[in-house]
């Protein structure tokens, strides 16, 4: 029960837990001690975010020759094949110490065979990237939505993907990736055995220490719209045969056991604060290295709410990132990065 002592409220110790001992009692413990000064309250933080902690997405798109704005992600262009380069070059020395590629082709075809050609946009962008920065670690999205003409992640057969045909080409993309010099390997196709079949293909072309960073709980979420826009997959259909369903927690906590099993050096999360409960079971459940994706919706809120007046951006990016580490991630992609390395929090 509560009791008046001396003008304030306390707890009686009868009232609690026979566990909980007299000294835990208020206002022998003041949980306010610990966070009277700056200094203190950074002693005690639980959770901090780096740069070391942060990947940033970019758009590469070939046959440009000066960035585009993508508008419902302001701040975010599409940066020309022939600047990546160069910008690379930027984005390292404003502090970002690793990127993951997205190309934006306009060489699309029904199975996206651009995206495991030597010469295709995939290995060009990064072959540029890795010739500009050598340091800066580089992350291939392994996946089709961008180079084939339906938008979908794979090979269609009678209107839906066939997995195992997909299987196959991922592989291929993947080989292809590594051999143009990618640091990690990112499958986000969403297909049963993707990591499997990858793995299988990385070990037998020699890169055997090349990790997966496996999307292994994606979502199909209302959240990647702008995505859609600024990678220019445009979709016919849904993916909700292939990615999973925003209400079923279960179903994503297997998937990511699942791709653990299959050799998974990384597991990712996407995207990142409508399922922050998925991104505690899966820490709960696993050792690997956890990943989230601050998806192109979430960012596109923050921005838009932000020019509005109604958010303090930097504010806002902090706590969501804080977020993600309280609930147990390890890195984070996010397209704040680049700002967060130039201004801090």
């Amino acid at each position: 029960m509560l009791q008046e002592v001396a003008g304030s409220t306390m707890f009686h110790p009868a009232s609690l837990d026979e566990d909980l001992m007299p000294s835990d009692i208020f206002p022998s413990v003041r949980m306010r001690r610990l966070r009277q000064t700056p200094v203190l309250r950074d002693l005690v933080r639980e959770n901090s975010v780096t740069m070391n902690d942060l990947i940033l997405p970019i758009f590469v798109e070939e046959g440009i020759d000066a960035p585009v704005p993508i508008d419902s992600m302001p701040g975010v262009s599409r940066i020309p094949e022939l600047n990546l380069g160069k910008e690379i070059k930027a984005i390292a020395a404003d502090g970002v110490k690793a990127v993951m590629l997205f190309g934006v082709s306009h060489k699309k075809d029904a199975i996206g065979s651009d995206a495991w050609k030597s010469d295709g946009l995939l290995a060009r962008a990064i072959k540029r990237a890795k010739d500009a920065s050598p340091s800066t670690l580089v992350i291939a999205d392994t996946c089709f939505c961008e180079y084939t003409d339906h938008g979908h992640c794979g090979v269609l057969r009678h209107g839906c993907v066939d997995n195992d045909a997909t299987l196959v080409n991922l592989a291929r993309q993947a080989v292809n990736s590594a051999q143009a010099g990618a640091d990690i390997i990112a499958p986000s196709a969403m297909m049963d055995g993707q990591v499997a079949a990858i793995r299988e293909g990385l070990d037998d072309a020699g890169f055997v220490d090349t990790p997966i960073m496996a999307y292994s709980s994606k979502f199909a979420s209302a959240f990647y719209g702008p995505f859609r826009a600024a990678a220019g997959c445009g979709l016919t259909g849904d993916r909700k045969a292939y990615q999973v369903d925003p209400f079923n927690g279960r179903e994503a906590l297997r998937e990511s056991i699942m791709d653990e099993a299959e050799g998974a050096d990384f597991l990712m999360v996407k995207p990142g604060l409508p399922y922050l409960d998925i991104l505690s079971k899966i820490r709960e459940n696993s050792l690997l290295p956890l990943v989230v994706y601050q998806v192109s919706g979430e960012y596109a809120m923050i921005k838009f709410a932000s020019q509005a007046g109604a958010l303090d951006e930097k504010r806002v990016v902090r706590e969501t990132l804080g977020a993600f580490k309280r609930a147990g991630a390890d890195l984070i992609l996010t397209y704040f990065a680049r700002d967060i390395a130039r201004q801090g929090f």
